[in-house]
């Protein structure tokens, strides 16, 4: 068995984790809907303000990531943030916390085993969770890593799929299914 992602006897060694060559795991990330949020799209600072939202202005890229698109908004861009329950489960482990959304996002952005920008260059914290909402397994990814993070945690069969947070912030960036 070599060190590196070798092969042997119908078995290969993927981040350190000996799996069947049989069944190639595949998974899909896709941003949120921009349905949700498009009643806060071109309000006033004032009624955004009364809804805990608030206009901001991107003034450097990375820094600002749009939960739609999931890429950074361009230095200029306009994006609203505000609080957003991103996992929604009777569970001890329901979570709400601050995004971006830019005001421009037109639809949710689908990325099927490909990283979306937002999770390349950035930490991204993984939680892995199960079918029934409960925390199982979590993971850090430094940049370059989330992809390997991603297949290493979907090995386990519980796992029904992860939620990728900002590493240093902490707010929600987006959900990966298993699709495969």
């Amino acid at each position: 068995m070599t060190a590196s992602n070798g092969t042997r006897g119908g078995f290969q060694m993927r981040n350190g984790i000996l799996t069947s060559q049989e069944t190639e795991m595949t998974y899909r990330i896709t941003g949120l809907s921009p349905e949700p949020f498009a009643d806060l799209i071109g309000q006033d600072d004032a009624t955004l303000a009364q809804r805990g939202a608030m206009r901001v202005t991107a003034t450097g890229k990375p820094g600002f990531p749009c939960r739609v698109s999931l890429d950074d908004a361009a230095p200029g861009e306009t994006l609203i943030l505000f609080n957003h329950v991103s996992h929604d489960v009777a569970t001890p482990y329901r979570s709400a916390y601050a995004i971006y959304v830019r005001e421009n996002a037109p639809a949710a952005a689908v990325f099927e085993d490909a990283l979306p920008p937002v999770l390349e260059n950035r930490p991204i914290a993984f939680r892995a969770f199960d079918s029934a909402g409960m925390l199982r397994n979590a993971a850090l990814a430094l940049p370059g890593e989330a992809d390997a993070k991603i297949r290493t945690l979907f090995e386990m069969p519980e796992i029904a799929y992860l939620h990728a947070h900002s590493a240093a912030h902490g707010c929600f960036v987006a959900k990966v299914e298993r699709t495969g």
